[in-house]
């Protein structure tokens, strides 16, 4: 509006950055991820990289003209993974592929679920004949166990020693590199056993085998429950209709015309398409021909259809349900707001949680760490531990060694290994990794359903910590749609018409909501615009042109009291008391001058949004302060604040931009955490500042793209909605986080033997690869319990948490 907008703060000089994006292929831990970064981090002119286990994409931001998408290939090369350099111009065809490869796993699963269970079966009749419970002919037998577990390491084991080595010898050891070392020591201590009985060692071929194919049916497990977790993008990706029904010839369009089937990738920006009742919109356009009602649910998470008319903007993805609908295209591809959101998705879900930090930090050296603690493990309890306890080796080697004759150098040897291998094989750096990305993952595909769109983990995390709430006014707790209500002319011999002709005049072109208001009120009255020249438009005071009117050519100024006044425009007591009648009851009062001269004054009123006092109250009863600032002046903004339910200490009218970025530093210095709700180009900086912006689906493209939270459904009750969302995530992170630190802090001295000596309990290689395996998919299935309470599932959680 021309008294309330503000200029764009230019951005400081700073060298130019790209954006690249790299799927990842071959990642199973924390520890991976950290080598795919830290590998990236060292190409000159990277300034940072981030790389998201679940959706495995690196998102690189460089120095434009320094680096390429090749160089970064390599790098991940390097690393010992798979890159492939995505197009950024068409990130929709790389989702949909991305797309294709989740399914195509998932359907690769079940038969490694099949092999998992299968050799758990097999390995388990080992334990039964060691047991006496159960001796089957050739299934029992030492040497079917030796092949079993022979075929199974250079079969469905086989990554993970190929993945294992190649970290090893990378110096980025990882998950599998763990795994590797723990099940090939038992295999090897068992082929050892066998070449030479004189030993006495015991042979545990059935160990290994068990240990894999419990590694291997908790990855499936896993990887099932990382597939459910990624379902909210993967969702949106399959919204695109892949065909469109394309009118050939425009200009003999009928409703009733039957288009021609093309595939969606065709359309170009100026088609006409024909959407039939029960079809999806293929694009984003605008209705030329016909009335329908639109599912737009899978954009704003409302379920209502809208009604939609000639003139009226319709998204990709949309359901068209009752009528026949002839659009022409305004995006297509990557431009269309489906193709944006599922963007806005894809980052959100890349970019980290500063409380991952901590988590990404200990999984870069916690195999480092783990492989010393097997080592010293292993040197403790053969050059010490068992001299003292004696008693431990049998509960170590347990029932499966009676009967067996060994010397005590060759039994301390076997269970000082067995202990190290437990170490390794317990560890589990994957709970650390997954924690985080999975719930944010769902968290913000939640989030999205919902049309709550948040543009990493960062902003949900800073969510979680907002204990104050900014409103801007005009579009945000008010609708946004301003109406010429009365117009009071000064002059004897001005009509209201003229004085209305000549406001719209100076706001020509401007789109703003009250030059909307004002040219809408012309247009509707069908009163022509004058010609005008020389336009001066102040942000926060008015504007000014030089206008032709009754044959003269004269300086025309619109505007609050203030900009008449430096425009040498004389605003007297009387005039100033109509303006603030107008004010008190909710209208905004322009002032009209020309040539030094006030010629009358323009009231706007702006209604405010139904659900705006609901919003307010309920924030408030969270505990949280609030406070309206706008550029509006101050009987306007208290008449708002009243209706509110606002005191007049939280209202702070006629405030320009720097005014407003001026009011959220000061509430931060004073320690406060501010989240600020904005929708117009003057409220971009202060939305930079905050610590989370909010920007309404309806807000300017600056405001849009300056914000971290994006309502989606243009309504004010999703700010509680992702209020609460932000809680509930983050204490999922948190849970998540601390089962994988208590985790490993309790199982990994457990498997080194620190209650062996005393009340005789230690867990074997086995044992620990299965509690290994259930941390992971603890961590999985805990993130996932957040959309549990989703519409149509098991409650309403998000509807009634915290």
């Amino acid at each position: 509006m021309a008294v309330l907008d503000s200029p764009i703060v230019p951005p400081t000089a700073a060298p130019s950055r790209q954006t690249l994006v790299l799927d990842v292929r071959g990642m199973k831990c924390a520890g991976c991820v950290q080598a795919v970064e830290k590998q990236l981090t060292r190409v000159e002119g990277v300034v940072s990289a981030s790389v998201n286990l679940i959706t495995e994409v690196a998102v690189v931001i460089a120095e434009t003209d320094r680096v390429t998408a090749e160089d970064l290939v390599e790098q991940v090369k390097r690393a010992g993974f798979e890159g492939i350099a995505r197009q950024v111009e068409a990130p929709l065809v790389d989702l949909q592929a991305w797309v294709s490869r989740q399914q195509a796993e998932q359907q690769q699963q079940k038969g490694r679920l099949a092999v998992a269970i299968v050799l758990l079966l097999l390995s388990s009749l080992g334990h039964l004949k060691h047991l006496g419970w159960l001796t089957l002919p050739v299934l029992s037998d030492l040497w079917f166990h030796a092949l079993l577990a022979t075929l199974t390491l250079v079969g469905p084991a086989r990554s993970i020693f190929l993945e294992g080595w190649q970290g090893l010898r990378r110096l980025t050891p990882n998950m599998n590199t763990l795994v590797a070392l723990g099940s090939g020591s038992a295999y090897l201590a068992s082929l050892v056993a066998l070449a030479w009985p004189q030993l006495g060692w015991e042979c545990f071929f059935d160990e290994p085998v068990m240990l894999l194919s419990f590694i291997l049916l908790g990855r499936t497990l896993e990887q099932r429950a990382r597939f459910h977790a990624a379902r909210a993008l993967r969702s949106l990706v399959q919204l695109q209709p892949t065909v469109a029904r394309l009118i050939a010839d425009p200009d003999q369009v009928q409703t009733a015309q039957v288009g021609v089937q093309v595939p969606a990738s065709y359309l170009q920006v100026g088609d006409w398409l024909q959407v039939l009742p029960g079809e999806k919109v293929p694009a984003d356009g605008q209705v030329m021909l016909g009335q329908s009602n639109v599912d737009e649910s899978m954009l704003t998470g409302e379920s209502t259809p809208v009604a939609k008319q000639p003139g009226e903007q319709v998204a990709a993805g949309t359901l068209n349900q009752t009528g026949t609908l002839v659009l022409q295209v305004t995006g297509t591809g990557q431009h269309t707001q489906l193709a944006q959101m599922v963007q806005l998705v894809e980052t959100a879900q890349a970019r980290k949680a500063p409380v991952q930090r901590l988590a990404d930090a200990i999984a870069g050296f916690f195999t480092y760490g783990i492989l010393g603690l097997a080592l010293l493990t292993f040197l403790f309890w053969y050059g010490f531990g068992l001299a003292h306890w004696p008693g431990v080796m049998g509960t170590v080697l347990g029932v499966a060694h009676q009967g067996h004759t060994m010397t005590m150098a060759s039994s301390h040897l076997l269970v000082s290994l067995k202990l190290a291998i437990a170490v390794m094989v317990v560890a589990c750096p994957c709970a650390l990794g997954l924690a985080t990305p999975t719930a944010i993952l769902v968290g913000s595909g939640l989030g999205a359903e919902r049309g709550l769109l948040i543009r990493g983990g960062d902003s949900l995390e800073a969510l979680q910590r907002v204990d104050w709430v900014v409103f801007d006014k005009t579009g945000t707790l008010t609708q946004g749609r301003p109406e010429v209500t009365e117009v009071v002319t000064l002059q004897p011999d001005l009509q209201p018409a003229e004085l209305l002709q000549l406001a719209a005049t100076l706001e020509t072109g401007a789109r703003h909501p009250l030059a909307l208001a004002l040219t809408t009120a012309t247009a509707q009255q069908g009163i022509d615009l004058l010609p005008a020249r020389d336009w001066e438009n102040h942000p926060g005071l008015g504007v000014k042109a030089q206008v032709t009117w009754r044959g003269e050519v004269a300086l025309v100024t619109l505007g609050n009291d203030r900009w008449m006044v430096q425009q040498g425009v004389a605003v007297e007591a009387g005039h100033r008391q109509q303006a603030d009648h107008l004010a008190s009851s909710g209208q905004t009062a322009l002032y009209l001058g020309m040539a030094g001269q006030l010629l009358g004054l323009i009231a706007l009123a702006d209604r405010l949004r139904p659900e705006a006092v609901e919003v307010v109250e309920e924030i408030q009863r969270r505990g949280l302060g609030v406070t309206l600032l706008t550029g509006d002046c101050a009987a306007v903004a208290q008449a708002i604040a009243e209706q509110i339910h606002l005191s007049p200490d939280q209202v702070q009218a006629e405030m320009s931009p720097q005014a407003k970025l001026g009011q959220v530093q000061l509430l931060q210095q004073q320690g406060h955490q501010v989240a600020l709700v904005g929708d117009g180009i003057n409220d971009a900086p202060a939305l930079a500042q905050a610590n989370v912006g909010i920007s309404l689906r309806s807000g300017t493209d600056i405001a849009v793209e300056t914000a971290d939270v994006i309502l989606m459904t243009d309504h004010l009750s999703g700010l509680v909605e992702i209020l609460k969302l932000s809680q509930l995530t983050v204490a999922k992170i948190r849970q998540n986080l601390a089962w994988a630190f208590a985790y490993n802090l309790v199982m990994i001295p457990l498997a080194a033997g620190l209650l062996l000596p005393t009340p005789g309990i230690g867990l074997s290689p086995v044992v620990a690869a299965g509690l290994m395996a259930a941390s992971s998919v603890t961590v999985v299935v805990n993130s996932l319990s957040l959309g549990w309470g989703r519409p149509g599932g098991d409650g309403n959680r998000l509807a009634n948490g915290p």
